[in-house]
């Protein structure tokens, strides 16, 4: 999101956005401006999908109440011209519902945009969701545009998820996003890591971390066993690690002087592009980073609660993009096996072939061309909330 925002911000003159994210690392990351965000509570998602409150001790309920009533006064008070949301169209646990209706009563002119990433689950587990909960009611009833940020040839969102017609016009393949360059070129990220001209630098990042560890520690296993000492190796643990799983990894990691551990970084693209090799999961973010960089990658992606790393891992594997290891059938002998093969290749793409990377201009083009007639400014009135509750949790 905040990758869009830059970039909407470039291209888009006298344009202002307002970011509403539970995201725990939000304020660490460089924020350009004429940008500023709302922070609302964090929540969690476990290995079985069900939703929690991250870090404060309240109830799944009341945390969300308070989420959706955060979310509506924003609205409110910044008058948007266009909004928009991402994958979920009601938000987590209906907590947009009310905003919508506002929105649709109030300021009828905001355009509202929901942005889908190339795979979201497993065709039938993604139907019976958007079944059940009326997500193809709601977006042909409040939703202008529905942004794909993949491509059609990769995962026919329209056809995989069965989108009736009034929802399918309204779907536009925007392509990947490329991610910009980092703040540090390769050379200036290699020496300042140290690393000699005799040898190859292995990344490892398991993107936020939560369900890292095992990645992680796999590879630690593996690296140990190598009597090579032609491989240099960086592991960013990610943000959401826990730090019971993260003292272990630093503890492992400690035995052997060619890994270096760090727990976050803003700055992910220069480390990618300092790597020879990139083992990561296949988070979207993570594998748009890695393929804008035609970076060789071994993938080996999460299989709960979702399919979509999985899913996305093997569409990229068949198309010759990436090597992908099945977290089942990973083991400490077959990804040093892989890894050496893939240190061998001398081959170096600017960018994977084939890849329809043009996610951002097209983002720009389809919310300027919305922005066109933007809202007018209006008065609201807040007394006409008071009499009854802002928000019903179902």
């Amino acid at each position: 999101m905040l990758t869009i925002c830059e970039h909407l911000l470039s291209s888009i003159p006298e344009l202002s956005i307002l970011v509403v994210s539970g995201s725990p690392m939000l304020q660490s990351f460089r924020l350009p401006p004429r940008l500023d965000y709302i922070k609302i509570s964090c929540l969690n998602r476990g290995e079985s999908g069900e939703i929690s409150v991250k870090y404060l001790k309240t109830d799944i309920s009341e945390t969300i109440k308070m989420r959706s009533d955060l979310i509506l006064m924003a609205a409110i008070n910044f008058k948007p011209d266009a909004i928009l949301v991402d994958k979920k169209p009601y938000g987590i646990k209906n907590e947009l519902v009310t905003t919508l209706k506002f929105l649709k009563k109030q300021l009828p002119q905001t355009k509202l945009l929901l942005l889908l990433r190339d795979i979201l689950d497993a065709p039938e587990k993604t139907i019976s969701e958007w079944q059940e909960h009326g997500f193809y009611q709601a977006v042909e009833k409040f939703y202008d545009q529905i942004l794909v940020v993949g491509m059609p040839e990769v995962f026919d969102i329209c056809r995989e998820y069965q989108f009736p017609p009034a929802v399918a016009q309204k779907v536009r393949y925007c392509g990947y996003i490329r991610k910009e360059p980092g703040l540090k070129s390769r050379e200036a990220r290699r020496q300042e890591l140290q690393v000699q001209e005799y040898e190859q630098l292995v990344l490892v990042t398991p993107g936020g971390g939560e369900d890292g560890y095992h990645v992680v520690d796999t590879y630690l296993t593996g690296v140990a066993q190598q009597t090579t000492k032609k491989i240099r190796s960086v592991i960013i643990c990610g943000s959401e690690m826990p730090a019971e799983h993260r003292e272990q990894l630093y503890q492992k990691a400690a035995l052997n002087p060619q890994v270096e551990m760090l727990d976050f970084t803003d700055d992910l693209m220069s480390y990618i592009d300092a790597a020879d090799v990139v083992v990561c999961m296949s988070g979207y973010n993570t594998i748009t980073e890695v393929l804008s960089l035609g970076k060789r990658t071994i993938a080996i992606p999460r299989i709960k609660p979702a399919s979509e790393q999985l899913m996305r891992a093997e569409k990229m594997s068949k198309l010759g993009l990436l090597k992908m290891i099945h977290p089942c059938e990973v083991t400490p002998e077959n990804l040093m096996d892989l890894l050496l093969t893939k240190l061998e290749k001398t081959l170096y793409c600017a960018v994977a072939p084939g890849l329809d990377l043009g996610g951002l201009p097209r983002i720009s083009h389809y919310i300027s061309h919305l922005l066109s007639n933007p809202v007018t400014s209006i008065e609201f009135d807040f007394s006409a909330l008071k009499p009854k509750p802002i928000v019903t949790v179902q």
